[in-house]
């Protein structure tokens, strides 16, 4: 047998990262006849009328984040919509991030959508994010716990390596768990749920591999994507569609008079792991 080459990819998702083409990343596509009588969207904002460019001039905020309610209204022009929608759209974000280091990141990825022009997000409080959420993850899906116990078990500890032959081990072993996610419950209010939820590709790889005696060390590095953007399901989803935050968010999108471009959201983690010998999952 011979050790395994480093650094080694361990895991790789089917879908693959920087994929222009999925679904959540159209944009500017659809008319305003389609987005009313296909997706229902007669009713968009609590401010404007995206389709006819009017301005409310009298309207109840505290519905607004659910349906309509207005009375007088005003011609705009459609930059000045745009930038309505996106501050009405950044003001009902703060529902879904209401406490926590990562509270203001749904605001910037709002803003970055506005003006980034479909550019990549990364953030440093993003990376913070996913290195927390693989180390606290104490569940029987944990990634970082089935690779504790994974090379525990499969190192040559006589020879003091990981044998290539045992490199489908720790692949196999991802794939039986969760990959991480933030979809916890407290996900839901401190900003990573409506910022990331779910994720759309994950890369993870062996960086370093140390074995001393009966103990090992190793780095492991997480490379995270996901997509902030609304595909058709989203919006007919009626968990999302009865939010106003939603469906300005999916006007704004796909709409063929404003088309501002999706983007993908990339997050790394390097997080280290240690153990002995025959050391198994608590």
């Amino acid at each position: 047998m011979t050790a395994l080459p480093l650094p080694c990819t361990l895991f790789t998702t089917q879908n693959r990262m920087d994929d222009h083409n999925a679904k959540d990343m159209q944009c500017g596509e659809l008319t305003a006849e389609q987005l009313k009588t296909r997706f229902r969207l007669n009713h968009v904002s609590g401010r404007v009328d995206p389709f006819t460019l009017t301005k409310f001039t009298t309207f109840n905020r505290s519905s607004s984040m659910y349906r309509n309610s207005h009375g007088a209204s005003e011609k705009i022009s459609r930059q000045e919509c745009a930038r309505i929608l996106f501050d009405e759209f950044r003001d009902l974000s703060r529902t879904f991030s209401l406490y926590g280091p990562y509270r203001h990141l749904i605001g910037q990825m709002i803003t970055h959508m506005q003006n980034g022009n479909g550019a990549a997000f990364t953030s440093m409080h993003l990376d913070a994010a996913l290195k927390e959420q693989i180390l606290n993850d104490k569940s029987k899906n944990s990634t970082y716990l089935i690779l504790k116990e994974t090379f525990s078990s499969k190192i040559d500890w006589e020879n003091k390596y990981y044998p290539s032959e045992n490199k489908d081990e720790l692949r196999d072993a991802i794939s039986r768990v969760k990959l991480p996610k933030f979809d916890r419950f407290k996900d839901n209010i401190n900003g990573m749920g409506i910022t990331v939820h779910d994720t759309w590709a994950t890369h993870i790889t062996l960086k370093s591999l140390q074995i001393n005696n009966d103990s090992y060390r190793a780095v492991v590095h997480y490379k995270v994507q996901d997509h902030f953007g609304l595909d058709n399901a989203d919006i007919f989803n009626t968990k999302f569609k009865d939010f106003i935050f939603f469906r300005i968010w999916f006007v704004l999108q796909r709409y063929d008079k404003f088309g501002f471009k999706p983007f993908m959201t990339n997050m790394e983690a390097t997080v280290e792991i240690t153990g002995g010998r025959n050391e198994r999952k608590k």
